[in-house]
């Protein structure tokens, strides 16, 4: 399992060998990374692939010193449950 950062369509992707099982989209916004939309294949589940996307994500908008808008459910969810993702959580 591999969890990739693809700068060029602005996205996280896990994939299992070739095949992509899971993405988180952004939309940039002038700096603001707005996370639209997280999915992994249901066949996956119960993996934390989905935490692993967002968190590839943030480290990502660390490296571009980019803030993110978590939109998507679940990345609102796990990014708020905790402190540790505040240096990269928008206003």
């Amino acid at each position: 399992m591999n969890i990739l950062w693809e700068a060029g369509t602005r996205r996280s992707a896990a994939y299992d060998g070739e095949k992509r099982i899971g993405v988180a989209e952004i939309e940039d916004e002038g700096g603001r990374w707005v996370i639209t939309h997280t999915e992994v294949d249901p066949a996956y589940g119960g993996q934390g692939i989905a935490r692993r996307l967002i968190e590839e994500v943030i480290a990502a908008a660390r490296r571009d010193g980019a803030k993110i808008v978590p939109l998507c459910s679940y990345a609102d969810k796990m990014m708020r449950r905790t402190d540790k993702y505040a240096d990269v959580l928008a206003d």
